[in-house]
């Protein structure tokens, strides 16, 4: 299914956007990591390099390009390397996101404008720039890490800022799916039922105790590729979550992705 089909990662040099491609190059696709990571950071793993070359080690090709989606010349000029080494694109993962979760009156604009332009804007940019390499593929996607929308003020009264960039991606999204309907160009949103043992739990959310309760990014990796197999003009414009697009496939047996196996999970943000 998806042998040589090129697929451009943003943020992919670790965490869910990495876990999907080497899901993706595990079943032959090409694989491009778009993000800012070339040197090793103390409290993050790996690099756009260390990330292109397990995904190569997984049975894919790799392109490991620099990119910071807030700048519209870094996304042309890695959408171009793109096509220029793979042939084109047939799949898009917007990955790259910023979370901050303090609330209005706290956050400072820097944060809240960091958010912004990485989150809603840059899901927008890096899409925007894509579409005319999409719609020249067979089996073209577009997939978010965004959540379902919603108008719960429970997501408004913590940190509204943080929800106002998620659901924007989201938005975007959705607006893109009824936009390239006719193109055969699907777009669809993937979230996590419970929270992922990734950097951002670890460091921002709640260290080693909510890591415990986390699953491990390869369940939204699978459920992931579950979405990327499906026809383009048959799937779009839904707003997807983990172990329902698992269930949907027949895979019901979720215990081995838990980080803590028995253990108690704790449900994501959004959900």
């Amino acid at each position: 299914m998806f042998k040589d089909k090129t697929v451009f990662i943003t943020g992919g040099s670790r965490g869910i956007g990495k876990a999907i491609g080497l899901k993706l190059a595990s079943m032959g696709a090409n694989i491009v990591i778009a993000a800012k990571t070339t040197e090793p950071h103390p409290k993050l793993e790996g690099t756009i390099f260390s990330a292109a070359e397990e995904m190569e080690k997984a049975g894919g090709k790799a392109l490991a390009v620099k990119c910071d989606i807030r700048e519209e010349g870094d996304v042309t000029a890695a959408i171009a390397a793109a096509v220029e080494k793979f042939g084109g694109i047939d799949i898009l993962i917007n990955n790259a996101s910023a979370i901050n979760i303090s609330p209005p009156s706290a956050l400072p604009l820097k944060q809240y404008d960091l958010m912004q332009d990485i989150n809603a804007r840059g899901t927008y940019l890096v899409t925007r720039h894509c579409v005319p390499h999409l719609r020249k593929s067979s089996h073209a996607h577009i997939l978010t890490l965004s959540p379902p929308l919603s108008l719960n003020a429970e997501w408004f009264k913590h940190f509204a800022p943080y929800t106002l960039s998620k659901f924007g991606m989201s938005m975007i999204t959705l607006g893109y799916s009824h936009e390239l309907k006719k193109d055969k160009i699907a777009a669809n949103c993937l979230w996590p039922r419970t929270t992922i043992a990734t950097a951002a739990v670890q460091n921002i959310l709640g260290g080693d105790e909510l890591m415990k309760r986390s699953r491990k990014p390869e369940i939204v990796a699978d459920a992931a590729a579950v979405i990327l197999a499906k026809s383009p003009s048959e799937f779009t414009g839904n707003f997807c979550i983990d172990d329902e697009i698992l269930a949907s496939a027949g895979i019901t047996d979720l215990a081995h992705y838990a980080v803590t196996p028995g253990g108690d999970l704790q449900t994501d943000i959004f959900l």
